[in-house]
């Protein structure tokens, strides 16, 4: 969605929020001759935002990306890093100089299933295309988004969706309500092509059909009956994710035996989701998950939740308006 702006002389920063996603159905089709898999999904945005400020760098100086929060020390700032990546990809498109420095501000846990880095991305194609003032449409920015990666189109739009191809082709679900969740986030992360390769080998043999989406879910969440989604979530990663994470296991029977409507590691791990009744339970879940040992910090968090949005912005000379 391109960025209206009013009265303006020059913009020097430009901050977005974007959200972490639980994946609510993950079905995962064989293996392609391309190494991909197709998949159904629907995606759910939750109120876990992190934050992506970008500001005119000196010319010449190229992009320069800098993180922080937990778990960023492993994470390079260069071209393997995709908000890098889709800062090149918006400048080229868009044929300006990219001459730009970010920084990166994470919530969403690192490698645990719940697509920061693409909210990352989708943050910085937001927050570059509102700083160069590129008015791109919607359109042009899912184009660019999907060639970054399936997840990254859902953070541009948030909310719930099913999510086709490999994630990337987007329809939006009807939904009613909205849905309280506890995230045990585990001490470290996995690695998504990891968890593929492990699902794939587990599978061998099996008679693998292609992914569909799963009616009970979507009629449960049309109805706005938490207890009927809780009851619907499933992840074809999850078994992969376990025996990758044996531990896992504990982590979701624990969650289930506080009271929880629902758990399933979150898209390939190694977060565990829990869809909880109400703010009191989500309390009663998230005590009992952080006295259990099993994980190394509890979250809570509301959803369905809007996607990647400009937050602030600063300007010399008259406000920004119309944001």
């Amino acid at each position: 969605m391109p960025i209206s702006i009013g009265v303006v002389l020059s913009v020097r920063s430009v901050t977005v929020r974007a959200p972490a996603k639980v994946n609510l159905q993950l079905a995962v089709g064989p293996r392609r001759v391309d190494g991909y898999h197709d998949i159904v999904t629907v995606f759910h945005a939750v109120g876990i935002f992190d934050e992506i400020t970008a500001r005119d760098g000196i010319p010449g100086t190229g992009i320069r990306v800098s993180m922080e929060g937990d778990g960023t020390e492993g994470i390079g700032n260069g071209p393997d890093n995709l908000v890098w990546q889709a800062v090149a990809a918006l400048a080229e498109y868009a044929d300006v100089a990219a001459d730009i420095e970010l920084d990166v501000v994470k919530k969403i846990p690192v490698a645990g299933g719940m697509a920061g880095g693409s909210a990352d991305a989708a943050g910085a194609l937001i927050a570059c295309d509102a700083l160069w003032r590129t008015g791109l449409g919607r359109e042009e920015l899912d184009v660019l988004a999907a060639r970054l990666g399936a997840d990254v189109t859902f953070a541009l739009h948030g909310g719930t969706a099913i999510g086709t191809g490999r994630g990337e082709r987007l329809t939006p679900a009807l939904i009613s309500g909205q849905y309280h969740w506890v995230f045990a986030v585990a001490q470290d992360g996995l690695s998504t092509p990891a968890v593929y390769d492990e699902c794939d080998r587990l599978r061998i043999g099996a008679d693998i059909h292609q992914p569909e989406v799963s009616e009970a879910l979507m009629a449960a969440l049309r109805r706005g009956d938490a207890g009927a989604v809780g009851a619907a979530l499933s992840n074809d990663l999850q078994f992969a994710a376990i025996s990758l994470r044996p531990e896992l296991e504990m982590v979701l029977e624990a969650g289930l035996s506080y009271g929880a409507l629902g758990g399933i590691v979150s898209g390939s791990g190694p977060t565990c989701a829990f869809l909880v009744r109400d703010e009191e339970q989500a309390l009663d879940v998230a005590v009992g998950l952080s006295g259990s040992g099993l994980c190394r910090t509890v979250v809570h968090a509301n959803g369905p939740v809007h996607g990647a949005r400009v937050v602030e912005a600063d300007a010399d000379g008259p406000q920004l308006r119309g944001i």
